[in-house]
């Protein structure tokens, strides 16, 4: 169960543990393990959760990789994403929308703080792999974003994959983007101080979107907040990045720690369920590392876990941002694996989390 005081008491750690550091020829804030001194190691509370994973994952050993999208079973996939997690919340309103969208109808999930007539807000999309993952996914992570922000967040229930296929799903969330500065009035939200977030493949939805708003010269977005974020759908060879399990620091328990990091290449291939052939996987909306050019791109915070596969080309990012103009801020969490946002109220980790993205949103719109 929830424990506010344990909590509060390991982000505090968490703060006071945390230093900046190059890695990968990147400056980076670097938040260790709140409660115990090793490098090199799972977070207690990870390795805990990674063994019970592996448990229950042993029957899905012998499944052969899949070579059409029949083969795939993705309801199955969808049923098992998740995790528990806990509203730590306090004075969120919540309310279901439905808007139109150039695809049809968008569900929004609106949490409000009712903070003032002008407030901020953020769109939150949610992770999933492009085929699933939910706004009920993220909802306590989203709640308590609205009042760390004191404002706004619109979560989106987008199309999924392989059902509605690229770029379907990245049109309802910017369509989002859209309707929510258009018609910001209507939430007592400020036009001007609006924000992108998402997890994984939110992420990669999120920056995507911050792409297509600098494209079209609409400038809605003035901050980016991207979380282990899937940049790089592509098999192209990119400059500066290049996928290495020597790059990352393991020193005990390196199978589990293998199996959590090499965790996402045993997904179905994207190639197979989010494009319409394979050439869109070079589409620098698809794959957003591959870009040419990230300048103008809106103020941005990357959040990474050490033992996340996405880790690497989520740094290669934040470096080309860089090289390109754009102020980025780039925050790792050690001892922890992908999608740790899932588990708001359980790790420290996803509370910090969300209190970072706060704090940097609030110095991008003052």
């Amino acid at each position: 169960m929830y424990n506010k005081y344990e909590q509060d008491k390991l982000v505090s750690l968490l703060q006071k543990k945390q230093e900046i550091k190059n890695i990968h020829g990147i400056d980076m804030l670097v938040k260790n393990i709140p409660d115990v001194d090793i490098d090199g190691d799972l977070d207690p509370r990870v390795k805990e959760k990674l063994k019970d994973n592996a448990k229950n994952m042993k029957d899905m050993s012998n499944i052969e990789p899949p070579k059409s999208t029949g083969d795939i079973p993705v309801e199955f996939i969808r049923s098992i994403m998740g995790s528990l997690n806990f509203d730590i919340s306090r004075g969120i309103d919540a309310t279901d929308k439905i808007i139109q969208g150039r695809n049809g109808n968008i569900p929004l999930r609106v949490y409000t703080s009712n903070k003032n007539e002008s407030m901020p807000a953020i769109v939150f999309i949610h992770g999933g792999a492009f085929f699933g993952g939910s706004t009920k996914t993220v909802e306590n992570a989203c709640k308590y974003l609205a009042q760390k922000i004191e404002g706004v967040v619109v979560s989106v229930d987008y199309r999924l994959c392989p059902e509605y296929r690229f770029p379907q799903g990245l049109h309802d969330c910017f369509d989002t983007v859209k309707w929510l500065y258009e018609n910001s009035k209507e939430l007592n939200v400020n036009c001007n101080n609006i924000g992108v977030s998402g997890d994984s493949s939110g992420g990669n939805y999120s920056t995507v979107c911050s792409m297509m708003d600098r494209d079209l010269g609409t400038k809605m977005i003035k901050f980016q907040a991207l979380l282990y974020p899937g940049l790089n759908l592509s098999e192209d060879k990119i400059e500066d990045y290049e996928f290495d399990i020597k790059l990352y620091n393991i020193k005990n328990n390196y199978e589990l720690i293998e199996d959590a990091v090499m965790g996402i290449k045993k997904f179905p291939p994207l190639s197979l369920l989010y494009v319409n052939n394979p050439e869109e996987i070079s589409n620098p909306y698809v794959s957003p590392l591959i870009s040419s050019s990230l300048k103008h791109m809106p103020q941005t915070l990357i959040i990474t876990a050490e033992y996340d596969y996405l880790t690497l080309e989520a740094e290669a990012y934040a470096r080309k941002l860089i090289r390109d103009k754009v102020p980025t801020k780039l925050i790792r969490y050690n001892g922890i694996d992908h999608a740790f946002i899932d588990k708001i109220g359980i790790y420290p980790q996803a509370q910090d989390c969300i209190d970072e993205i706060a704090k940097e949103f609030k110095i991008a719109i003052r």
